[in-house]
């Protein structure tokens, strides 16, 4: 049985000492682990005083890293101690088990470098969706508050600046940010573009020695306040715009010179068409209604003119003629207008709508 036991130890914690595992319960979605640790005393973490004094015991649950696919869940037995230094404002203080628990945490450090390595990589909602396909249901929040949790990388001092321009507010604020352009990495923010505080900055890092800055006058005066023994050169996007900006006004300036050189091949050439009168349609050249339009309007034309009717067009082509209104005076406008009276008067009233049969046996009693 001990054999078992120090297996299932070296098989769960093969880094963490001090651990000991009781007993393993393996359900089909979870597995339950049973550990105490074996350390006699632990030191208080206000004063640092070692004690061996038990004043109570009581179980955590952090959640582990997961096996085979079963979330796993760790019944920690931990010991509540009693500092022995009477100026220590700590009575009591629970034990931490280095590389598994921290204080107040609900996951061992496993499960906690997991997914803050997730979420470097995806972020908060991507890297939620991975979790919860490794078998650690957790919400984008707590993988966000697991990345600010870490601690800050130690940066290197940087020896290539990159100095631009940022907007938190487009035409209202702006600021400064500062990049290790050999790494092409950020290294700070600033919270305006003025020149003191860029200097300021360079000036508590000596060990700049090439300033890559944008063509503002004031990170130019920055730059030399604060950093006058490095190199200041332009970034390689102002280059190619001064390039862009000195070809176009030189261009503008010897337009007269560029005219000269066209050869004069218009009187050799057959003679241009001429030029087709400006359209009134509405509808530009190569549009497709435009185009369809124009070629039901020449098919129309050309069958009236070998000698059909508009009928017969209409038919053809699979359009409806519009009814035609008779002309006023006409004999059929008078018919029509006489048989609309006898309609109004066999109704009983002016309206030109029938009226409904339960009108007729209303009066009647019936």
């Amino acid at each position: 049985m001990e054999e078992v036991v120090l297996r299932l130890k070296e098989l769960l914690f093969p880094a963490i000492a001090d651990v000991a595992v009781v007993s393993v319960d393996v359900d089909i979605e979870i597995v339950r682990v049973d550990a105490l640790c074996t350390t006699v005393g632990a030191a208080c973490p206000g004063c640092g005083a070692w004690s061996t004094r038990v004043h109570s015991s009581y179980l955590r649950f952090p959640a582990d890293a997961p096996s085979a696919g079963r979330r796993v869940v760790l019944q920690l037995r931990v010991r509540r101690f009693r500092c022995g230094n009477n100026v220590c404002p700590r009575g009591t203080f629970a034990e931490q088990i280095p590389g598994l628990t921290r204080r107040h945490s609900q996951r061992t450090e496993r499960q906690r470098s997991t997914l803050a390595a997730v979420g470097l990589a995806l972020a908060g909602r991507a890297g939620a969706r991975l979790a919860a396909v490794l078998g650690v249901a957790v919400s984008r929040s707590t993988v966000l508050r697991l990345i600010d949790a870490l601690p800050e990388p130690e940066v290197p001092a940087p020896r290539v600046v990159g100095v631009d321009e940022y907007a938190t507010r487009k035409g209202r604020h702006y600021g400064t940010v500062l990049v290790d352009v050999e790494t092409r990495r950020p290294i700070d923010l600033l919270p305006d573009r003025e020149a003191s505080s860029l200097a300021a900055w360079l000036a508590e890092r000596p060990g700049v020695e090439v300033v890559c800055r944008d063509r503002a006058p004031f990170f130019a005066e920055g730059a030399t306040v604060g950093a006058p023994q490095a190199i200041q050169v332009a970034d390689r996007w102002d280059l190619w715009r001064n390039l862009s900006e000195a070809a176009e006004r030189t261009v503008a300036q010897h337009r007269q010179c560029l005219r000269a050189l066209v050869p004069e091949t218009a009187s050799l050439g057959p003679e241009p068409a001429s030029e087709s009168k400006p359209s009134s349609s509405p509808w530009p050249m190569g549009h497709r209604f435009a185009e369809r339009t124009r070629a039901k309007h020449a098919t129309i034309h050309a069958l009236l003119d070998a000698g059909h009717s508009k009928r017969s067009v209409a038919r053809q082509l699979g359009m409806s003629q519009p009814a035609r209104q008779p002309p006023p005076g006409s004999q059929r406008s008078v018919t029509a207008a006489r048989n609309l009276c006898q309609n109004q008067c066999l109704n009983g009233g002016s309206s030109p709508h029938p009226r409904h049969p339960s009108d007729d046996w209303s009066g009647r009693g019936v």
